[in-house]
C-alpha cells in the first residue's frame, strides 16, 4: 500500500441541468478523520454521501468540503407585501403627527425588513433529484483527486523518512565505532582519574574506587541503547515499505527512538561520542516532524 500525506487540495465542477455546482475540497494535518461540509439549501442530504464516502477513503486528517451551488437561467421574483407596507404607512403617519418629522421616501420603507419580499424560482422535482446525484458524483471525482494528490505527497515522504531511518543507522554505527566507547579507552580514562585521586591523599581506599570504577564503566555502556535503536530502524523500514496509514506507529516509534538517542548522550563521557549523539538527536527530531504529516 502506498503512503499518504494528511494535506491535500481538490476542486471539481459541473452542470445539471439549470444548475452550476463546484466542490472544493481541502484537507489539514490532525490526530484522527473529521469531514466538515458546508452545503447550500436544499442539498442537505449530500452530507451522509459525503461522510460515508471519505470514511471509506481516509483515516487521518480534517478535511473541509465545500459545495457551492448556482441555479441559471432563472431569475428570482421580487414583490412588495401591501400588508406590511400599509402597517409601516400607518406607523409612520400617527409618528408625525405627534413630531416633526421628514416623511417617509421610498427607499427608506423598501429597506424595512419585510416590505420587500424576494421568491426564489420554483424547482423542478426531477431537475433538483438529477442535479444531487450529479453533485454526489462530483463529490466523488474530488475526494479521488483528493486521495492522488495525498498519496503523491505521501510517496515524497516516504523518501524522506526512508533518508532520516538511513542517517540514524549511520550515526548509530559511527556511535558504536566510537574510540571512546571502547572499554581500554575506558579503563585508560579511569585509570588516569584514580591515579590522580591517589596521588592527592592517602585516605582513598584503592579497591573500593576500583569497584565503583568498573560501575561506572557499566553504567556508561550504551551497548542496550544501540541494539535497540537498531531494532526500531528495522521496524521502521519494514512499515515504510508496508505502507498504509501508518503515521501514528511511526510517531510512536519516533519517541523511542527519542527516548534511546537521550540515552545515549546521558551516558556518554566521550566528546565524539557525545557530538555524534547530538547528531543522531537532531535527525530522530527532523523524522518526528515529517512523521506528522502521514497518515
Amino acid at each position: 500500500m502506498a503512503l499518504s500525506s494528511m494535506t491535500g487540495f481538490a476542486r471539481s465542477h459541473g452542470a445539471s441541468g439549470p444548475y452550476t455546482f463546484e466542490w472544493e475540497l481541502k484537507s489539514v494535518n490532525a490526530k484522527g478523520f473529521d469531514l466538515r461540509v458546508r452545503l447550500p439549501q436544499g442539498f442537505d442530504e449530500l452530507e451522509a454521501h459525503a461522510k460515508k464516502r471519505a470514511g471509506e477513503l481516509l483515516s487521518r486528517g480534517t478535511v473541509y468540503a465545500n459545495l457551492t451551488v448556482k441555479r441559471t437561467n432563472a431569475a428570482a421574483t421580487v414583490r412588495v407585501n401591501e400588508d406590511v407596507l400599509n402597517a409601516v404607512l400607518r406607523a409612520a403617519a400617527v409618528i408625525a403627527g405627534k413630531v416633526d418629522a421628514v416623511a417617509p421616501s421610498v427607499d427608506g420603507l423598501l429597506a424595512i425588513k419585510g416590505v420587500v419580499e424576494v421568491a426564489e424560482p420554483e424547482g423542478d422535482e426531477e431537475e433538483d433529484k438529477a442535479a444531487r446525484t450529479a453533485v454526489a458524483e462530483a463529490f466523488d471525482k474530488a475526494l479521488a483527486d483528493l486521495v492522488e494528490m495525498r498519496k503523491r505527497e505521501g510517496t515524497s515522504l516516504g523518501q524522506i523518512l526512508t533518508q532520516r531511518v538511513d542517517e540514524v543507522e549511520q550515526l548509530a554505527k559511527k556511535a558504536e565505532a566510537a574510540p571512546g566507547r571502547k572499554p581500554e579507552a575506558i579503563k585508560a580514562r579511569l585509570a588516569e582519574q584514580i591515579a590522580a585521586l591517589l596521588d592527592t591523599s592517602d585516605r582513598f581506599d584503592s579497591d573500593r574506587l576500583m569497584q565503583e570504577a568498573i560501575l561506572i564503566a557499566t553504567r556508561a555502556d550504551i551497548r542496550e541503547e544501540l541494539d535497540r535503536i537498531a531494532s526500531h530502524v528495522a521496524q521502521a523500514r519494514e512499515l515504510i515499505g508496508k505502507g498504509g496509514p501508518i503515521g501514528r506507529k511511526l510517531d510512536f516509534l519516533a519517541q523511542e527512538f527519542h527516548r534511546e538517542v537521550n540515552t545515549c548522550c546521558s551516558k556518554s563521557n566521550d566528546i565524539e561520542l557525545t557530538n555524534t549523539g547530538l547528531a543522531m538527536k537532531n535527525v530522530v527530531e527532523q523524522f518526528r516532524e515529517q512523521v506528522q504529516n502521514l497518515e
